[in-house]
């Protein structure tokens, strides 16, 4: 197998699973569903969730599969460039809380400055929360993911300035 004939089995087999969690999304009325690898991020949103914005193209390259109305995909292909900044992983899998209670303020919004053992935000797995804290120094510059969110472990929370 040459190597179009391998690359192009990968884009086909990439549009097949594409294809199947969209399937899976429309049939259970999901809100969404979020893969990533090395290579590339892929989010499928059923109807719960509000469209994409108009006009918003994939980058030069991406894979955008053919998918039933009633689901929106977004292919998004990960470049080497990364932000400067030290980036604040999960340490587990589980559910990310940025505050300490429902009512209360979050632990740090972008633009606060945190010191090396500052709690960031709480991580739920198994019935336990986890506090994290900050391995860094510095200004909060992004938090990649939302109150409640499901989080991997290894997966970026936060990136510090």
């Amino acid at each position: 197998m040459n190597f179009k004939d391998k690359e192009q089995h990968q884009i086909d087999q990439t549009v097949e699973c594409v294809e199947a969690l969209a399937k899976i999304v429309k049939d259970n009325d999901l809100g969404r569903i979020k893969i990533s690898t090395e290579d590339l991020d892929i989010v499928i949103e059923g109807r719960r969730c509000p469209p994409p914005p108009v006009g918003v193209m994939p980058p030069m390259g991406a894979v955008v599969p053919p998918v039933a109305a009633s689901a929106a995909v977004v292919v998004t292909e990960k470049t080497e460039e990364t932000a400067a900044g030290n980036i604040i992983t999960s340490p587990i899998i589980g559910t990310f809380y940025s505050s300490p209670a429902p009512e209360k303020p979050a632990f740090v919004k972008v633009g606060d400055n945190i010191n090396v053992g500052d709690v960031v935000c709480i991580i739920e797995s198994m019935k336990l929360m986890n506090e994290i804290n900050s391995e860094f120094s510095g200004r909060v510059a992004e938090i990649y993911v939302n109150n409640g969110d499901a989080v991997e472990y290894g997966q970026k929370i936060m990136r510090i300035e």
